[in-house]
């Protein structure tokens, strides 16, 4: 059987590995670095950037000849804003960059094509996919100490589930 990854590629996004029935889960390496200027409390702005190196850790602790990734094809969206695109699309690239350099077999699928094969209902978000991947796999650590989703591990759980199903 092969190894499976799904992959949601923004800064608040997830890597899921699913081997022999295995399910483990990271969320995408980032860190928080200071940006110039302070917020209106007088806290110090800051914001997240991805850690590339950590990134590619994860796929290459894994990288056997038979892992296979999914990821999900992220496009603008015009109700977004300039930055959260950039940021979708830098690590959307920065994964393709890691798929070459490991020599992976990736797949890229749009969330309509991921989300209908996973039973999520148009316009589903995050926290629905968290539930419905908690109903797939109960044992997934989605949800934080308070009952939250934790944004982008129930995204990436179904599409790798997608991926050992579907393709």
């Amino acid at each position: 059987m092969s190894i499976i990854v799904g992959i949601d590629p923004g800064l608040s996004g997830a890597v899921t590995i699913i081997n022999n029935g295995i399910v483990t889960i990271f969320d995408t390496p980032t860190m928080a670095i200071n940006k110039t200027g302070k917020t209106k409390a007088g806290n110090n702005k800051t914001k997240k950037i991805f850690l590339e190196d950590e990134m590619a850790a994860i796929l290459k602790a894994h990288a056997l000849d038979d892992m296979h990734v999914f990821m999900e094809k992220v496009h603008a969206m015009p109700k977004q804003g300039g930055v959260s695109n950039w940021t979708m699309g830098e690590g959307f690239g920065i994964w393709r960059g890691i798929f070459a350099a490991l020599g992976l077999k990736r797949t890229f699928i749009t969330p309509q094509e991921w989300k209908k094969a996973m039973g999520l209902p148009k316009g589903a978000e995050k926290k629905e996919s968290c539930y419905r991947a908690k109903q797939l796999f109960p044992d997934a650590d989605l949800f934080g100490p308070q009952g939250g989703a934790k944004d982008g591990r129930g995204d990436s759980l179904l599409i790798a589930e997608y991926g050992r199903t579907c393709k």
